[in-house]
């Protein structure tokens, strides 16, 4: 589906999701102030999930039984919640948000990569190599390799949060291979409850019982669990619906600003001009891979005489 074919509703809710999911990183911040990364993400996926499981339970869904679909939803937890969520809280903890949302923006990148590596269907054409190098450089730039020469705990919080960009991609390919045709408020909730079998237990064996006691802190972990992680999954699958997958990544190039201008606002962060010219890059990439500003360049270009 083309931006012009669009309903506007679909555009009201893409725009939603985009501003959901550039708040996330300023809640992730705003917890992390008062209680430890690991316990962050148990709270993340464990109300996440419960918050599903009673959507699913009040629609009547049907709930798999089979041990494989389990099995790979288990799986699909430790990829797509899991590895993520845990690298980028890390991450947050030494970098500003606004710079985590920017190289977040390169999954869209590594998804495309990694579907081309291990899906048949997805070979990787002259449009997306272009598009994957650009991106690649354009992550790149944002970090500033002159940063990685000298290695600091700023050069690994970035590098984690890029390490968990590429299992938001593998992710992508393995609910392709083994979850298809599940009902999306199921497949989250199966999704969240492997997440919270791992992430529950770890967070009690290495940070112990930790109970917030701040109402900011609740605030934002009710925000990033059951608004930018329950919610935004049932509304990413509605736009998905509407809008088409080449449509919703368009979400990835508006979640970067409003997390850089949160972060500006409520904590006082600030990024070089480097980090804004890898987003540009990084934004150029995610264009071309959608493809459609290579087609009107070309429905646009001049016929040679």
């Amino acid at each position: 589906m083309s931006t012009r074919n669009m309903p506007n509703r679909a555009w009201a809710e893409l725009a939603l999701l985009s501003l959901i999911w550039g708040g996330s990183f300023l809640a992730v911040r705003v917890a992390l102030d008062e209680i430890p990364f690991v316990t962050s993400v148990a709270f993340r996926v464990g109300l996440a999930a419960a918050a599903l499981w009673a959507l699913v339970l009040a629609r009547g869904l049907p709930v798999p039984r089979q041990p494989r679909i389990w099995a790979a939803l288990l799986v699909m937890g430790g990829l797509n919640n899991v590895i993520p969520f845990s690298l980028m809280a890390w991450g947050q903890l030494h970098i500003e948000s606004g710079l985590t949302s920017i190289l977040n923006a390169g999954t869209a990148v590594f998804g495309v990569l990694a579907a081309a590596i291990f899906l048949s269907d997805e070979r990787l054409t002259t449009r997306r190599a272009m598009g994957v190098s650009l991106g690649f450089l354009g992550v790149a730039t944002a970090i500033g390799l002159e940063n990685l020469a000298a290695f600091d705990l700023r050069s690994a919080a970035q590098l984690a949060v890029v390490a968990g960009t590429m299992g938001y991609a593998l992710a992508g390919v393995w609910a392709r291979v083994f979850l298809p045709g599940l009902p999306p408020a199921v497949s989250a909730a199966g999704m969240l409850t492997g997440s919270s079998l791992m992430m529950i237990p770890a967070a009690l064996l290495i940070d112990g019982p930790v109970w917030p006691s701040q109402t900011d802190t609740w605030l934002a972990i009710g925000y990033y669990a059951l608004i930018a992680t329950a919610g935004a999954y049932l509304l990413y699958f509605r736009v998905l619906a509407m809008a088409g997958s080449g449509n919703t990544m368009l979400c990835t190039l508006l979640v970067a600003p409003t997390a850089i201008v949160l972060g500006a606002t409520f904590r006082g962060e600030t990024l070089s001009s480097g980090v804004y010219l890898g987003f540009a890059i990084l934004a150029l990439g995610l264009l071309i891979l959608d493809g459609r500003l290579l087609r009107r360049a070309g429905r646009g270009a001049t016929p040679a005489p």
